[in-house]
């Protein structure tokens, strides 16, 4: 019996409480269901008595009673025990608990997935940066957490669209076309322009691929250079994300905001819900009025858009493309832009509580041999996604960038996340994967097919068995909450937990018999057990998007 199936039997229960007038409740409350701390309270527990009993009137141990004498009935529930003020304290048949094995394997990477959001459209931006230069370190939490966070969302009955915003209008782009040029000329980079090896290496393949580009004006030279070397710089960008794994569903550009008019039906919105001003010949976004510490410029006395324009189109753009809840992954120093969304998504006529979420990521830092590493062989200036990578591998990087909350500072410790030892979490998870999988292999080279054999849920009666098998169930909870909350960092921690139960199983239980014993239920049992605690830790590196190998 999984926590699921024991909250719908509690409900029939309640039901049935109610059309016999023993209980008088209108509205079933949400029933939830728990892991206890203690084994000695059983396999889980609810508080559903004491929830039930200020509507109906009644002493919380007067319901909690009535629900025991009609749960009791229940063959897959060996006891019930009520405890405090009202709490239900459950301990499971051993079948009924071991049948949860065979649950999860029929579901396969389906178990732990959920209807939660099942129809809301979730719209997810967690990387916007300039095509001016790599990915840095910050950039590469979000493209983790951002993708972990949207992973969760999906599983939990959500459609997701994953989305980059690119920053490629302003004066950091003309810097960048700058820069190129000064290179291919052979000329002192402006000081304020763009120093990276990478600035060299593109103004040479831009020359290789248009040499004819060195006979143009010096000021066409430079805007050739810049629309040649944001093309490319994006499309590396791209790349090195799709080598981490992390995926867009849309690209969206600041140019094409203006290009395409979005910015002027942005603007037309926000004057129809009657927030927009005439002020000293400019016009304003009345943001105060919903919790802005100030009034927000949209179009300067000079007639020139400023950026905060392209925010309030991109929002109404958003929002117009059918996204329900937008959330927003922005960095440390972006703290004041939560209430400024949160009053545009006002101004727009929207519930900001509702259709508009900021998340501020804290800053990340690199350890090597004690010391911080500071510059970026071929940025110069940064920490880039590829020298993370390269130091550490793909899955270390993002296991460890998703295991911490986002609103944290985080120093990512080098040596620690290349050894192949029980410190290291990422290892501690994916051996847990390969240990059960040289299990499995084991079982097959003795000629065990535990897939055809009868399954007998009711031998897995020893305490580990149990304790793991409650693990297990706790998945489902835990990927909603984790998608609720937006904190996959709880599905990391969770993992590493199963991990543990799982070794502790292992140790205590032998799963295949020795020489020349004979298979038993008691085999089969706890193959099924293996697979399924295989299945969920799969499922849920697959959440982080970090590979689950069948060797080490």
């Amino acid at each position: 019996m999984t926590p699921e199936e024991l909250s719908k039997t509690i409900k029939e229960s309640l039901e049935s409480l109610i059309s016999s007038q023993k209980l008088e409740v209108s509205v079933i409350p949400e029933i939830k269901i728990e892991r206890p701390k203690s084994k000695e309270h059983g396999d889980f527990s609810s508080n559903i008595a004491l929830t039930v009993a200020k509507p109906a009137g009644k002493n919380p141990r007067d319901v909690a009673q009535l629900l025991v004498d009609d749960l009791s009935k229940n063959p897959g529930i060996k006891k019930i025990e009520i405890a405090g003020p009202g709490f239900l304290n459950f301990t499971l048949d051993s079948a009924s608990l071991g049948e949860l094995a065979r649950t999860i394997i029929e579901q396969s990477d389906k178990y732990g997935h959920t209807d939660l959001f099942k129809g809301e459209t979730i719209n997810i931006e967690f990387i916007s940066a300039n095509p001016t230069g790599p990915l840095h370190l910050g950039h590469t939490r979000w493209a983790a957490v951002g993708d972990a966070i949207a992973r969760v969302l999906a599983a939990s009955g959500a459609k997701v669209v994953r989305e980059f915003y690119i920053n490629d209008r302003g004066s950091q782009l003309d810097k960048f076309g700058a820069s190129i040029c000064a290179a291919a000329n052979n000329e002192a980079i402006p000081e304020d322009g763009y120093h990276g090896a990478y600035v060299k290496d593109l103004a040479a393949e831009i020359v290789k691929e248009k040499p004819e580009i060195l006979k143009l004006s010096k000021s066409e030279q430079v805007i050739e250079f810049r629309e040649e070397g944001y093309k490319k710089q994006l499309k590396q960008q791209q790349n090195v994300l799709d080598n981490f794994r992390t995926h867009f569903d849309t690209w969206t550009s600041e140019r094409s905001l203006h290009s395409s008019g979005a910015v002027e039906k942005g603007l037309a919105v926000l004057k129809k819900h009657g927030h927009v001003f005439e002020l000293d010949g400019a016009t304003w976004l009345r943001t105060t009025d919903f919790g802005d510490d100030k009034d927000r410029v949209l179009i300067k006395a000079d007639g020139e858009f400023t950026y905060f324009a392209s925010d309030t189109a991109y929002y109404v753009d958003k929002r117009s493309r059918g996204n329900d809840v937008n959330i927003y992954l922005l960095g440390a120093d972006h703290h004041g832009y939560v209430n400024r969304l949160r009053a545009v998504a006002a101004c727009a006529g929207d519930n900001p509580d509702k259709n508009v979420e900021v998340l501020i990521g804290q800053l990340v830092k690199m350890l090597k041999n004690g010391q911080e590493v500071r510059l970026s062989k071929r940025a110069g200036n940064i920490i880039t996604l590829e020298d993370l990578v390269e130091e550490v591998g793909t899955d270390a990087a993002r296991y460890t960038l998703t295991r911490y909350p986002v609103d944290t500072p985080l120093t990512l410790e080098i040596d620690l996340l290349t050894s192949h030892t029980n410190d290291n979490p990422v290892f501690y998870v994916q051996y847990a994967h390969a240990r059960i999988s040289a299990v499995i292999r084991s079982a097959l080279e003795k000629g065990i097919n535990w897939q055809k054999s009868n399954f007998n849920p009711a031998v897995l009666v020893t305490e580990q068995e149990a304790e793991l098998l409650g693990a297990l169930s706790e998945f489902p909870r835990i990927v909603s909450s984790a998608a609720q909350l937006r904190e996959p960092h709880r599905v990391a921690r969770y993992l590493e937990e199963l991990a543990t139960a799982y070794h502790s199983f292992y140790s205590a239980c032998r799963v295949l018999p020795m020489n020349d014993e004979a298979v038993t239920d008691e085999t089969i049992a706890r193959l099924m057990l293996c697979v399924a605690t295989r299945q969920v830790i799969k499922n849920g590196l697959d959440l982080l998007g970090v590979s689950a190998p069948e060797k080490m």
